[in-house]
């Protein structure tokens, strides 16, 4: 009988995920970074503020005001969640004040290029969604 390696196992383990298990540890990921404000906070880092330019470090402040409704709490804790998760980078500078900024890994704009797209047919598609949503809560 052949012994395994615990790499080897460990790539096997890999290739059993299915995120349509509930203990698949990848339905776990999907969750964390389906969340609207990761993937608006990842659109705005990948696209900078015009959101059609080359991903740039920006700044919280500048994030805020890109984010339009997003309270300062909610990006304090998607920013630190996407740090944490290896998609961002907090960077401080020692200023004075101290400067922070945020910048997507080679990971996080891996995910980008996918939420990028997300973004782009969410807004190609809004009014006929709204317009199906209208004839169905009117039958």
């Amino acid at each position: 009988m052949a012994t395994t390696t615990a790499a080897d196992r460990k790539a096997t383990e890999k290739m059993r995920y299915d995120a349509f298990l509930a203990a698949c540890p990848s339905q776990q990921l999907l969750a964390q970074v389906s969340g609207k404000w990761v993937t608006l906070v990842l659109s705005a880092l990948g696209s900078g503020p015009d959101c059609d330019g080359d991903p740039r470090p920006m700044r919280y402040s500048e994030l805020a005001r890109v984010l339009a409704g997003v309270s300062p709490k909610m990006l304090s804790q998607t920013l630190r969640s996407l740090t944490r998760d290896g998609l961002v980078t907090r960077t401080a500078t020692a200023t004075v004040p101290v400067t922070v900024t945020y910048e997507l890994t080679d990971l996080g704009l891996s995910l980008h290029r996918t939420v990028r797209q997300l973004k782009a047919w969410s807004e190609a598609h809004r009014d006929a969604v709204a317009a199906n949503r209208e004839r169905f809560d009117a039958s």
